[in-house]
């Protein structure tokens, strides 16, 4: 499933083609996605202007003048594709390739521009995405959104933070970081590489780094850098690109060069010294990879 930095990709992707555009209709091709569309959503766009984009997690915010957002949310397979002249465009960068099948295009937004027309259309074949509308005022407490963590995109996640959310947990350090009430839109890639930076075992008790009486204990103040860091390092890049994706400009992401353990089960690791083969593991159903001789 995209994770932060790449819907952050998307995001900036399809910004200079969205915001400030007159939205002329939207045409929903099927009643659902993952959930039925909000009834009435088409009516209710159609005329209004595209006054920003944002994003929120793993969730892209659509909002329109008159008080409307749109939630997006990609799924396992959803993208987003331009159409304004030239070759058509699919914002981001993801794990696996994103389809441009039109039989899976499922909504198209039909935008009116100063220069010239163009559409954005949403594809997405397993349809595990979605698109609801909500009033922009009522977004915090939209139950998507109501019960996120802080973003780990600035000084909001720091070591205290994530102490309070610690304390006592027995359960191990990797599902506690991806419990998004904690961190929002921290996700599988990106937990495994900050948790491999800050020298930390994925199956460590959360509640170790906390002390008695509440407070971090310094590693849990490098764990809070080191996923700053990675989220920032990854938006940079153009989000986790693994093999051919193009970004919108049309050149390859780069960060999957750095990763040092995700998806690198058998390879050496990368601490100078080590060398150790990275190990795989399943948490949750989910792989996991890591230094067992690094990591603590």
């Amino acid at each position: 499933m995209p994770e932060l930095p790449e819907v952050e990709t998307v995001r900036r992707g399809l910004a200079p083609t969205m915001e400030g555009a007159r939205l002329t209709r939207l045409e929903l091709r099927r009643e659902n996605l993952r959930f039925p569309f909000t009834p009435g959503m088409a009516d209710a766009l159609a005329g209004r202007q595209i006054e920003s984009l944002s994003r929120r997690a793993k969730y892209l915010l659509i909002h329109f003048e008159g008080g409307l957002t749109a939630i997006a949310h990609l799924g396992m397979s959803g993208s987003f594709r331009i159409e304004a002249g030239g070759e058509p465009a699919t914002p981001g960068e993801f794990h696996h390739a994103r389809s441009k099948d039109e039989k899976h295009d499922h909504v198209v937004f039909h935008l009116a521009r100063a220069n010239e027309p163009a559409r954005v259309i949403y594809n997405d074949p397993r349809r595990f995405g979605f698109l609801l509308l909500e009033e922009t005022a009522r977004l915090a407490d939209n139950p998507y959104l109501a019960s996120l963590g802080p973003e780990p995109t600035g000084n909001s996640l720091s070591a205290e933070v994530l102490a309070t959310a610690f304390a006592d947990k027995k359960a191990p350090l990797k599902a506690a970081l991806l419990d998004q009430t904690v961190i929002a839109g921290l996700g599988n890639i990106y937990v495994c590489e900050a948790l491999h930076r800050s020298g930390l075992s994925p199956k460590r008790a959360a509640g170790t780094l906390v002390d008695r009486k509440g407070r971090p204990k310094p590693q849990l103040g490098l764990l809070a850098e080191c996923v700053r860091d990675v989220i920032a390092e990854a938006i940079v890049a153009g989000g986790s690109s693994l093999r051919d994706h193009i970004q919108t400009d049309g050149s390859l992401g780069y960060f999957q060069h750095t990763f040092r353990v995700y998806d690198r089960e058998g390879e050496a690791c990368p601490n100078p010294g080590c060398g150790r083969p990275v190990e795989r593991i399943v948490q949750s159903g989910r792989s996991t990879f890591f230094c067992a001789a690094c990591q603590k």
